[in-house]
């Protein structure tokens, strides 16, 4: 059960390692684009190429629905970055629901765990398999596998690595499950627990006075997708652009926070103890740009800022 590209190298992986696939979850068909052509998931259109039997409910509580999966008498399920599963379907097989999230749980349970490992400093992540139960993420752990993140990492390149681990660790879960050795302990609840909430505009917008770790931290973690916002005052212009990719200088200074400073080949940002300095930017209506390919053909004027 999955929808997105993380989900695709499990499932590609399982297939592979000869497990025999009776049934494949996924997301309906949903319109995008400016035709509104429906689009399928990256799932789907991996178990069509494999020859796999694909369900696609609207309604998890559907009679249809769950007589169809029953009808699949599969004995083991696996879920991975899909959506809550009412307790009649992850307690159908006879070896139970597991589900890969990619964080060490208990910190990073929710929507957007690689983002917000990165957004909010974290020098290591991993994935985790668990049995699932009534609530999200909470259920007792099987494995867990760690990943160191580098200073520079965004969420586009953690994602992929994750996205190998994950491959690893469902596959020792499921020989784990199917030698009978498995072996679980609950999640251990406390006060610290961090929360990957999930994103929308007012938790990607860049806050141009905090402290300049935590705005390339920001950056880095909500880029390439969703991508960092803010409102550029240019002259007479306010836009709302997305900022993928960025540096940072540690200098002191006495401009004020937000001021931009352009050259020919250069824009950056003062922030307090530094500058940020943008290497991509993308403005509304256009495609995401390299800042040298930007500045050939739009111009910063004098006190232009960000907000």
């Amino acid at each position: 059960m999955g929808t997105p590209d993380f989900a695709v190298a499990i499932l590609k992986r399982l297939v592979e390692n000869n497990y025999n696939i009776v049934g494949v979850i996924t997301a309906p068909d949903k319109p995008a684009g400016r035709g509104r052509k429906l689009n399928e998931s990256a799932v789907k259109k991996y178990a069509k190429s494999s020859g796999l039997h694909i369900l696609q409910p609207t309604n998890l509580k559907n009679d249809d629905f769950l007589n169809e999966l029953k009808t699949l008498e599969a004995n083991l399920q696996i879920v991975v970055a899909f959506r809550m599963l009412p307790k009649v379907v992850w307690q159908m097989p006879e070896y139970g629901t597991f589900n890969l999230h990619a964080s060490l749980l208990p910190n990073y349970r929710g929507a957007a765990p690689i983002n917000w490992a990165i957004i909010n400093g974290e020098t290591k992540t991993g994935v985790s398999t668990f049995f699932i139960d009534e609530k999200i993420d909470t259920g007792d752990m099987i494995f867990q596998a760690e990943l160191d993140i580098n200073p520079n990492e965004n969420a586009g390149s953690l994602h992929d690595k994750l996205m190998i681990i994950g491959s690893e660790l469902v596959l020792k879960t499921v020989a784990s499950i199917e030698k009978g050795d498995i072996k679980t302990i609950p999640q251990i609840e406390t006060k610290n627990i961090k929360t990957a909430y999930k994103l929308n505009k007012d938790n990607c917008k860049i806050n141009w006075n905090d402290t300049i770790d935590s705005i390339h931290n920001k950056i880095r973690g909500l880029s390439p997708y969703p991508a960092a916002w803010c409102t550029l005052i240019n002259g007479d212009d306010e836009l709302d652009i997305k900022i993928n990719k960025i540096e940072k200088e540690y200098i002191d200074h006495s401009f004020e926070t937000g001021l931009i400073i352009s050259t020919k080949k250069e824009l950056k940002v003062a922030v307090t103890n530094g500058y940020i300095i943008i290497k991509e930017m993308k403005l509304p209506g256009k495609r995401n740009m390299d800042i040298k390919s930007l500045l050939n053909g739009y111009t910063f004027k004098e006190n232009s800022n960000m907000l």
